[in-house]
């Protein structure tokens, strides 16, 4: 009888850790939600001329190579996307996504190609967009 009892101990032990991975597993998920989106947000596209004078000296520092900037500046939020070193001009930048989760201010942006359509082998340009919209304390995610 002795044998019987510690038997059926340790399948119960076994049986108990099988349903404790089993249950650990089930609280496990590959699955990656996408952010709930609360609402649009409001921006003005920023021309060079009227950016505050630090920002543009930081975006004309880090113009040559793609860059993704945030500043603040007098309770306003400023994200700027740049696209490095292009050959030719005339490209266009368009804000695909602007918009604020619980948590996050989610921002995407497209590179449109040059209006030129044969494209001046010998200048470059380096373009870059800046919205701005009210500063609101949020983290900016950069989506491709």
């Amino acid at each position: 009888m002795r044998n019987v009892r510690a038997g059926y101990g340790k399948r119960q032990a076994g049986l108990l850790f099988v349903l404790c991975v089993l249950f650990l597993l089930a609280g496990c998920t590959s699955e990656t939600k996408e952010p709930q989106k609360q609402r649009d947000l409001e921006f003005t596209v920023v021309p060079p001329e009227n950016l505050p004078e630090e920002l543009s000296d930081i975006i004309e520092e880090r113009k040559t190579d793609p860059f993704k900037i945030t500043y603040e500046d007098e309770g306003w939020l400023y994200v700027a996307v740049g696209y490095g070193k292009q050959k030719g001009g005339g490209f266009s930048i368009q804000a695909a996504e602007f918009y604020e989760t619980e948590n996050a201010i989610y921002v995407a942006t497209t590179l449109l190609g040059s209006k030129d359509s044969e494209g001046d082998a010998v200048s470059a340009s380096y373009p870059y967009i800046v919205l701005k919209t009210e500063a609101i304390g949020k983290n900016v995610v950069f989506r491709s």
